[in-house]
């Protein structure tokens, strides 16, 4: 008899006990610990031990080191459960996320192992299951003992940071990083339960897209669905139905059957005129639905037909890094993604949904998905495919070597098969990459000696995950690295071929030094700032209040990282006087830097294809690259991102006149001795329009002005020089450059830095209006208002303001909207700071 799968979660009843109580344990834990506290699951034990208030926030001040013990410690969860025989042939324990080393038992019989964090597991426990009383078991080892008592066993591997995360499978950035707090823990932090069942049941489906243009001038779809079922025993054929829904609810079947004694089969369905998958900026997203049976098992999802390629083929200048979709060239306008929360169990689909609105809202496209997290969630991807945010998906390899032995490489193996297929229906997926900088730490950071002689992790990036990218999806690219130069005996982070990291900004170089970069495409870049103020007072308690106290340096995990900030600001932004002040000059130079270097980039188009921040988001309260803070708040990062990523892009940059490339020797660049209006038009439709230039004092008088004539293809890019009269400043210190020009924000250009220029310290007027759901801020400037944002945390931590970074000429008015639940609106516009102020 057959019975249909059901799955039974296993998540009530938990209990946590310490198996092997770290000797550094509070005195106050033992006891409790001993006899059992509640345990949430899906979960982990910090947060088991934090609602039973056994530990204090681990984000608090300096608990973290407090709090150290966690990951020295053995825990055990535990839960009792009644089970009756329901006649299924097969009854399986399902782990779909054991964080990490763990031993599974069930009624005192071990029935399996773990190793692996990034991949499920399935044992058949009939033999093992009781009528009645059933109590189950997972004991997890300490993490960081393990992972130490690995690399003294096998032999330590180069690695960044102070464990070795290298020898274990589990996320490296749990381990604490230089933006991370060390939370190495352990727990169930995935479904698990009881699957009953008999005949056949689904294993995986793997369904894979292409798209052929049709005869009449329109496309179909092809999709391709790789079916692998698991028998409960030997039996006869498995009839097999596939359903495709179109986005208008017009369905398409398909019948296969899988023959008796095989466990897999192909089925092609062809969609005729299907409608393609765009990314955001490009087209629509429509999404079909997919449903297949077979025998007693099901398996449901969603495909987008489109096609992926990517261009690295040699050209003139080196080597592109190009992505098309659907033959499209896209123009990446990305940000790099980390997890989302330290404690992996909190992220649920509506925090997913606020971070995905942060990039959307920022003309990100893309989302790069960091090799040190984990594989990302189908939640995170669902939302990715219905909005158009292109995604690429690292695998789990960062910044160290590897072994390249078993049982490592075994358990590498399966993650990659298992989440390659689990992956492989979303459209939004377009790249998957082999590792994060460990190609470029070969090379660059002193390995040779270290590694004795063993691989350092090569043999998955050049051999094993393209392999398995070819057997299991070959309808995506694959990238060995980031960064890589696409050839033989070319350094990876090589800026004329392919992907390139810039680092020497932030670590010791100035961000003007951006400029003397031509990469073909940057996939990380990023410069620090403190989060919202109300982010980092939460949890920083130092007094007073210090950039260098105690606590401040438990949130700023960057190595001398306020140091880096100092040094960051000096040459462009004056000293702060207070510790409100260097927030704010930090923000600022921050926001600053980053816009630099991405107009720079996107001036570069089409020779440079892209850009991608380090880093959208932050995965506790810390100082930190990102442009959104833990707590959701938008740094000033963030708005001067979002102009800088918008698809029309209007920058002024310095170029080399013609005498200029004349004069330059062979092999030296050019000097760049006079100003360009550089239009990027990342749309669809080809621009013509006419731009206003003028040079302008601080009080608005113009003092020079021409009117320009711009043409500019789709996806492309323009350049018109300025004329002399207008690109020459007389008073550096008291001029701007202002370009403007219909479907464009004005573009400025100034004569020197913050430091040095004679700005009116309270520029602009501002009343307040209260409104239904906060207020509205009416701001009118007197003279030039560089970088105006309202800091409306500070009133109200719930609060926030809708625009921000804005440039004000003399006479020009703006309004900022204010989202509170409560504050005062005469408080919020006290809250208001520009560059001016400092």
């Amino acid at each position: 008899m057959h019975h249909p799968p059901t799955f039974r979660a296993l998540h009530e009843g938990w209990t946590l006990t310490a198996d092997d109580l770290a000797a550094d344990a509070p005195g106050g834990v033992a006891a409790p610990l001993a006899e059992g506290i509640p345990a949430v699951v899906p979960g982990e034990a910090h947060l088991d031990l934090l609602r039973a208030g056994l530990i204090a926030d681990p984000f608090d001040g300096d608990n973290e080191g407090a709090q150290q013990w966690i990951g020295d410690t053995a825990w055990r969860f535990t839960t009792v459960f009644d089970w009756t025989d329901d006649g299924s042939a097969r009854h399986d324990l399902v782990a779909h996320g054991l964080d990490t080393v763990a031993v599974v038992a069930l009624n005192g019989i071990e029935v399996g192992r773990t190793e692996n964090m990034h991949r499920g597991h399935r044992w058949d426990v009939r033999e093992a299951l009781r009528e009645g009383e059933n109590t189950l078991t997972v004991t997890f080892a300490a993490p960081v003992p393990e992972a130490a008592a690995r690399a003294e066993r096998d032999g330590a591997l180069p690695r960044t940071n102070h464990h070795d995360y290298n020898q274990l499978r589990k996320m490296a950035c749990s381990f604490g990083w230089d933006w991370g707090i060390d939370v190495a823990g352990a727990g169930i932090w995935k479904p698990i339960g009881l699957e009953s069942w008999s005949g056949a049941r689904v294993a995986s489906v793997r369904p894979l897209v292409d798209v052929i243009a049709n005869g009449d001038g329109g496309h179909d779809g092809v999709l391709t669905v790789h079916l692998e079922i698991e028998r409960a025993a030997a039996d006869d054929d498995v009839e097999v139905l596939l359903v495709v829904v179109d986005p208008d609810g017009r369905p398409l079947e398909t019948d296969a059957t899988v023959s008796a004694g095989t466990n897999s089969t192909v089925v092609v369905t062809d969609v005729p005129d299907v409608q393609r998958w765009w990314p955001v900026g490009y087209g629509d997203q429509p999404l079909y639905d997919v449903s297949i049976e077979a025998g007693d098992g099901y398996w449901r999802g969603r495909v987008g037909f489109r096609t992926v390629e990517l261009d690295t083929a040699p050209d003139e200048a080196g080597a592109p890094f190009l992505l098309k979709v659907n033959g499209e060239r896209v123009l990446v306008r990305g940000a790099n993604w980390i997890p989302d929360h330290a404690f992996l169990t909190e992220i649920d689909r509506d925090r997913y949904a606020l971070r995905v609105a942060d990039a959307l809202e920022a003309n990100i496209n893309l989302l790069r998905v960091w090799g040190g997290g984990f594989y990302e969630s189908d939640d995170l991807y669902d939302l990715a495919d219905e909005h158009g945010l292109l995604m690429w998906q690292d695998f789990l390899f960062a910044c160290a070597a590897y072994s390249e032995d078993d049982p490592l490489r075994a358990e590498i193996e399966a993650e990659a098969r298992e989440n390659v297929t689990r992956l492989s229906p979303h459209p939004s997926l377009v790249l998957w990459n082999g590792n994060n900088e460990n190609t470029w730490g070969s090379v660059d950071w002193s390995w040779a000696h270290r590694l004795g002689g063993r691989g350092w992790g090569d043999a998955y990036y050049s051999e094993l995950l393209p392999a398995l990218c070819a057997e299991l999806d070959p309808t995506r690219p694959y990238s060995p690295a980031s960064p890589h130069s696409f050839g033989d005996y070319r350094h990876p982070n090589d800026e004329r071929y392919g992907t390139m990291h810039i680092w020497d900004v932030w670590n010791r170089a100035d961000y003007r030094v951006y400029a003397d970069y031509l990469p073909r495409f940057v996939s990380e870049f990023g410069f620090q700032a403190p989060p919202a103020w109300s982010t980092l007072t939460a949890v920083v308690h130092d007094e007073p209040l210090d950039p260098f106290g105690p606590q401040m340096l438990v949130h700023q995990k960057a190595n001398r990282g306020n140091e880096k900030l100092q040094r960051g600001w000096q040459g462009h932004l004056p000293d702060p006087e207070s510790i409100e002040d260097w927030h704010w000059t930090t923000q600022l130079n921050q926001a600053h830097a980053i816009r630099f270097g991405v107009e720079h980039c996107r001036s570069l188009t089409p020779h440079n294809t892209g850009t991608i921040l380090w880093q959208l988001n932050d995965n506790w309260p810390v100082v930190s690259w990102a442009a959104v803070d833990f707590a959701g708040h938008r740094k000033p990062l963030w708005h001067a991102l979002r102009d800088a990523y918008a698809p029309r892009l209007a920058t002024l940059q310095p170029r080399p006149s013609e005498q200029s490339r004349a004069n330059a020797w062979e092999g030296i660049a050019p000097e760049r001795d006079q100003l360009a209006l550089i239009l990027v038009n990342d749309t669809g439709e080809a621009y013509t329009g006419s731009f206003t230039v003028t040079r302008e004092a601080f009080d608005g008088t113009v003092l020079a002005k021409t009117v320009v004539e711009a043409r500019i293809d789709a996806r492309d890019a323009a350049s018109i020089t300025v004329p002399a009269e207008v690109a020459a400043f007389d008073d550096p210190g008291a001029e701007f450059i202002r370009a403007e020009g219909e479907g464009f924000a004005p573009a400025f250009r100034y004569g020197t830095e913050v430091i040095d220029q004679r700005l009116e310290p309270r520029p602009f007027t501002v009343t307040a209006e209260s409104t239904e759901d906060g207020c509205v801020l009416h701001v009118t400037a007197n003279s030039l208002v560089r970088d105006l944002f309202c800091h409306a945390d500070k009133v109200d931590p719930a609060a926030r303001a809708d625009e921000g970074m804005m440039t004000l000429r003399a006479g020009e008015s703006t309004r900022i909207r204010v989202h509170s639940p409560s504050g005062d609106p005469d408080a919020f516009a006290a809250a208001l700071r520009c560059a001016n102020d400092l």
